[in-house]
């Protein structure tokens, strides 16, 4: 048994299979999956498990580097960092782009994390980095 809090296999996979700068989304219930994009659909219900639930189990194990996020993401949360996004990741570096921007870059991932989050504009590229 795994000692970590990630427990999904299909998330421990995709990150032992990621190397430097690939790209996994972390979107709500809303975000569209590009079409031979893979997409490990979490949702249960509205709400579960909520973005942040997902986004702390992949920071036990996910080396991120910077992350992306809609400039829309910003405006819904009055200007600041949204409050899902883990502590440890916060001082990261941010890029900002347009959400239909955001929505067409989900076809360079390499997987697309579904959660049950239905708070607007709760998204998030994450940049993978190297633990070395």
């Amino acid at each position: 048994m795994k000692k970590t809090k990630l427990l999904n296999a299909a998330l421990s996979h995709l990150i032992a299979q990621l190397g430097h700068n690939d790209v996994v989304v972390v979107g709500d219930a809303g975000l569209p999956v590009p079409a031979g994009v893979p997409c490990i659909d979490l949702a249960l219900m509205r709400g579960l498990p909520s973005l942040a639930q997902v986004l702390e189990a992949l920071e036990s194990e996910m080396q991120v580097e910077r992350m992306v996020l809609a400039k829309e993401t910003f405006f819904a949360n009055q200007g600041e960092l949204p409050g899902w996004l883990p502590p440890v990741w916060r001082e990261l570096p941010i890029e900002q782009v347009a959400h239909e921007v955001f929505k067409q870059r989900n076809a360079q991932a390499r997987a697309v994390i579904r959660t049950g989050e239905c708070t607007p504009f709760s998204n998030v590229m994450l940049v993978a980095g190297v633990a070395f």
